[in-house]
């Protein structure tokens, strides 16, 4: 019923990371209802990337700490001596889960410098890009083996994940519903050969437990994905913390929203889990560098035609039409990467870029108004 496909995890934090905080200064940690005796900043995450961005002289008074929640008004940090709560020089929007910082005890001095960002485009005509996590070592995106599986959705979480530096996992759930789980694996393995593909049942105990490498000692692991599709499951099963679940519409496979903010949490196996509430919509930003890595395959083609302009339609040498044409790549996959493309174009544009075509929108609509009025005068 489950199966496996692809790369396995990164390696943990190095060893040397244990020695930042001296065993016996460690005390006793708890966060939520999972206890950690005796902690060290490498079992938050910490590794040398982040050692390397201290100062002797100007940090020798602060103290690294984790954010594991972001309010309103403040961030709940951890450190290697439990929970606190810190106020922020700035907007708490700067910060993301999963950020490391300098603190006091009392506020923020400073964030470090992110080893992965993962964000999209934040809703609404303004040019935001959204934080969702940072430092993640893996994004496991969430589906299931039923009408919820689509391509081009896990091919925007891989660009995402690419573009942020982490390494894609996608968990396919519902196994256990489905006549040939399998095929869903082999065809999301397809999409990239740096994905690793999990076919599980996550009411299992036993088979959340497969997630383990993925979110040991040293490691974090995100999930995303849609309503419905188990990833509250997942965490329980993986942390130990019960949240409630709800079940999805049988007509459509899509749930409701059980996560409604994003937090990070210990890990039975030793490491730390970001779970995200589902998204219903995945707009990209600044993910260009993804989308040409995870269509990797279109793109080699696109170096290959004969003029350095081709549309990739009907042009004589189009090595991306030659391709489709002996079967070597699917016309859907080269149609969803100029979708991706245009999409991530527009959605990247600057601020002031944003304004000013709203701008000229505003002023056609106004001038549409008053031809429409002088017509009707005439009439």
């Amino acid at each position: 019923m489950s199966s496996t496909s692809g790369p396995g995890p990164r390696s943990s934090a190095p060893p040397d990371a244990k020695l930042l905080v001296p065993r016996a200064q460690a005390p006793f940690l708890r966060y939520g209802t999972f206890p950690l005796t005796d902690s060290t900043l490498a079992d938050l995450g910490w590794s040398a990337p982040f050692s390397r961005q201290l100062d002797p002289e100007t940090d020798a008074e602060a103290t690294p700490a984790r954010i594991a929640e972001v309010m309103r008004d403040h961030v709940l940090a951890l450190t290697t001596g439990g929970p606190v709560p810190l106020i922020t020089p700035d907007s708490t929007g700067l910060y993301v889960v999963g950020d490391w910082v300098l603190q006091d005890g009392i506020r923020v001095l400073r964030r470090l410098d992110r080893q992965t960002e993962i964000a999209r485009r934040a809703a609404g005509p303004a040019a935001a890009r959204q934080l969702i996590a940072a430092n993640v070592d893996t994004l496991a995106i969430v589906t299931s083996c039923n009408a919820d599986f689509n391509v081009a959705r896990i091919e925007r979480y891989l660009a995402m994940a690419t573009q942020a530096g982490c390494l894609p996992l996608v968990i396919l759930t519902k196994a256990d519903q489905s006549d040939d789980p399998g095929s869903y694996g082999k065809t999301a393995a397809r999409l990239s050969p740096l994905l690793t593909a999990l076919t599980l049942d996550a009411r299992l105990p036993e088979e959340a437990a497969r997630l383990a490498p993925w979110c040991g000692p040293g490691q974090t692991l995100a999930l995303v994905g849609s309503s419905g599709v188990g990833k509250t499951t997942l965490q329980n099963h993986l942390t130990g913390i019960t949240a409630l679940t709800q079940d999805i519409r049988e007509d459509d496979a899509k749930g409701r929203h059980t996560t409604t903010a994003r937090a990070l949490r210990p890990t039975l196996a030793g490491g730390w889990l970001i779970d995200t509430p589902g998204m219903r919509e995945l707009a990209l930003s600044d993910a260009s560098e993804g989308i040409h890595a995870v269509f990797s395959d279109v793109t080699d083609l696109i170096d290959q035609c004969r003029f350095s302009d081709c549309a990739h339609e009907s042009e004589p040498g189009c090595a991306v039409q030659q391709a489709i044409a002996e079967g070597a790549l699917d016309a859907g996959r080269l149609d969803r990467w100029r979708k991706l493309m245009r999409e991530d174009q527009f959605n990247t544009e600057s601020v002031a870029e944003a304004r000013a075509r709203f701008r000229k929108l505003g002023k056609m609509h106004k001038s549409g108004k008053v031809r429409g009025k002088s017509k009707r005068g005439e009439e």
